[in-house]
């Protein structure tokens, strides 16, 4: 029971300091600030975190353990490539959008001042997810290079390559949150079918 307590208490202190990171700006807010925000001593706070940088790093850790858990893992349940890309789209839309972890994965992609091993951890990180959306896209356009030429169609070369693929769809999905509105048109059951319209009218041109 105190480990779990433990860990919400890192969890509350990350969601906390990710939205006064957003709000004020990180150079202006003050690890006091935080400790304030969440009515803990700066004694306790310290008790968490020893540094700025290390709430930080563990804001954009998180995120990336938020991607791993809620869009990574499910969609390597998904036997066909293209099932896959569908279901990674919808779920990356689904996690940028949920309202619990929005400060987190938003801070993900904000460009803050990481000390260079720190950001070369999150950097690692990140480009394996953007290597796994890279072959996920190879792969349904080597599918769908396949059908056609099993159906004797003549076959044309992609013209989109799988890396730029994957580019424009992560910074279709993670701009998100510069715009979207809870009470405007679009909304998630919309915005899903028409990025994934988008991105395979793309990546199969």
């Amino acid at each position: 029971m105190a480990r779990e307590t433990v860990v919400d208490s890192r969890q509350e202190i990350l969601r906390t300091a990710a939205r006064l990171f957003q709000q004020r700006g990180y150079d202006a807010t003050s690890m006091n600030d935080v400790a304030t925000a969440l009515k803990l001593s700066k004694g306790g706070l310290y008790h968490h975190f020893q540094s700025k940088d290390e709430i930080l790093f563990e804001i954009m850790n998180h995120a990336m353990e938020i991607t791993q858990e809620r869009v990574v893992d499910p969609v390597r349940g998904f036997a066909a490539p293209e099932e896959r890309l569908r279901a990674l789209i919808r779920l990356h839309i689904e996690v940028v959008l949920s309202p619990r972890d929005r400060e987190i994965t938003v801070m993900l992609h904000e460009n803050h001042p990481l000390p260079p091993a720190l950001r070369k951890r999150i950097n690692s990180r990140k480009k394996d997810y953007i290597h796994f959306l890279e072959n996920l896209i190879a792969e349904v356009q080597k599918k769908v290079q396949e059908e056609v030429q099993e159906k004797g169609r003549p076959q044309t070369k992609i013209k989109v390559s799988p890396r730029a693929a994957a580019f424009a769809l992560l910074g279709m999905i993670n701009w998100i949150y510069q715009w979207y509105k809870p009470e405007g048109e679009l909304q998630a059951q919309n915005l899903i079918p028409q990025f994934t319209d988008l991105i395979f009218g793309g990546i199969l041109a």
